[in-house]
C-alpha cells in the first residue's frame, strides 16, 4: 500500500472520512530535510469558506536536522488518487520523500515548490 505523509489537515479524522470514506491506519513519523511554511490563500472567497488566510505547507531545505512531524497514512492506490483531487484545487502536488523511519511516502507540497 502507498503511504502519504500528512502534516496538515489530512491528519484530521473528519478530513480523512470526507476524503477516503474512512479513518485510515496511520503511524507517527517525520519528514526529514523539510521545514514547515505557509502559503497565502489568494482567493478571498476560499479563505472565507475555510476560515483561514493560509494553507500549511512544507519546503525542502536539504538540512538533515530539519524535520516536520506528522503521520504516515496507509492508503490504497484509489485513495491516493482521491487525495490528488482533494489537494489539486489548492495547487498542491505530490512528490516522493523518505521519512525519518526510512519508509518511502508521498508528500503534498504547494506547486511552486521544486524538488
Amino acid at each position: 500500500m502507498p503511504l502519504i505523509f500528512a502534516y496538515g489537515t489530512l491528519q484530521e479524522k473528519d478530513v480523512q472520512r470526507s476524503t477516503f470514506g474512512r479513518v485510515v491506519e496511520s503511524q507517527s513519523d517525520a519528514l526529514v530535510g523539510f521545514e514547515k511554511t505557509q502559503v497565502l490563500i489568494e482567493d478571498p472567497a476560499m479563505a472565507a469558506e475555510l476560515g483561514r488566510t493560509h494553507h500549511a505547507n512544507v519546503e525542502f531545505v536539504g538540512n538533515a536536522s530539519s524535520r516536520v512531524n506528522g503521520m504516515a497514512l496507509d492508503v490504497t492506490e484509489a485513495e491516493l488518487e482521491s487525495v490528488d483531487a482533494y489537494e489539486a484545487p489548492f495547487s498542491y502536488r505530490r512528490v516522493p520523500a523518505t521519512l525519518g523511519s526510512g519508509r518511502e511516502a508521498w508528500v503534498y507540497v504547494h506547486s511552486y515548490q521544486s524538488q
